[in-house]
């Protein structure tokens, strides 16, 4: 009996500490949480919000899209092909650090495209001029003979942008030779970046139409081919 005694006792002394801690806790204090892991956008595919479009992607992300993946691309509401050249586009900068290179192919029926995306540090583009080429190319500034893959070349020059600062670092050193095999695009080979002037050519699988829009945050060059028709 005395021992059923003391239990009971210790059982009221036990809830009576309880409730003198739980009191004592100051008004508004913090109360114990658990942490959550950060959630992460992905975002969209690096060139197209069309998830079954074929994509060959380079490498070196600029600092904006170093989390995730790039910003999705439109593939939808697009202006028409343009047939005619030379294509041109002014500059909204003097100097545009080149932060990537992409290749990527959607479709290959009547509206099938294939699409090259530059990005950009920064809010602004260089002067671009697209044309048409005719082998031989060659690299500048050194002259050695560049072979391009296709039966038809279209020649990009940006003036004022490049991969290379005027302090000497790469802003871009991913690949400079695409060879996709797309049904538009068979090879897109960088010919020269020098004196702030980038070229590239690209080799098709015949003439084609074009397109050449600007998109922002992160800032984009992209330029669409059309795969040739008949």
């Amino acid at each position: 009996m005395k021992h059923l005694v003391s239990v009971c006792v210790l059982l009221v002394l036990g809830v009576v500490l309880v409730a003198c801690t739980a009191s004592s806790r100051p008004p508004g204090a913090p109360q114990p949480a658990v942490s959550a892991e950060p959630s992460v956008d992905l975002g969209g595919s690096d060139l197209t919000s069309d998830p079954s479009a074929t994509t060959a992607a380079s490498s070196a992300p600029s600092a904006p899209s170093a989390v995730g993946s790039p910003a999705p691309e439109l593939t939808a509401d697009l202006v028409p092909f343009d047939c005619a050249l030379p294509a041109s586009l002014p500059a909204t900068v003097d100097r545009a650090q080149i932060a990537d290179v992409r290749v990527g192919s959607h479709g290959a029926g009547p509206s099938g495209y294939d699409r090259i995306v530059f990005e950009f540090q920064g809010p602004g583009i260089p002067e671009v001029t697209l044309r048409a080429g005719t082998p031989p190319f060659t690299q500048d500034p050194s002259g050695f003979s560049l072979p391009v893959q296709g039966t038809s070349f279209l020649v990009l020059v940006l003036h004022g942008a490049t991969a290379i600062t005027p302090e000497g670092t790469m802003t871009y050193s991913g690949p400079t030779d695409f060879t996709p095999g797309f049904p538009a695009l068979t090879e897109f080979k960088e010919a020269g970046d020098f004196e702030a002037v980038s070229e590239w050519v690209a080799g098709l699988t015949g003439p084609s139409c074009h397109r050449l829009f600007v998109l922002q945050n992160p800032t984009r060059l992209v330029i669409d081919v059309q795969v040739p028709q008949g």
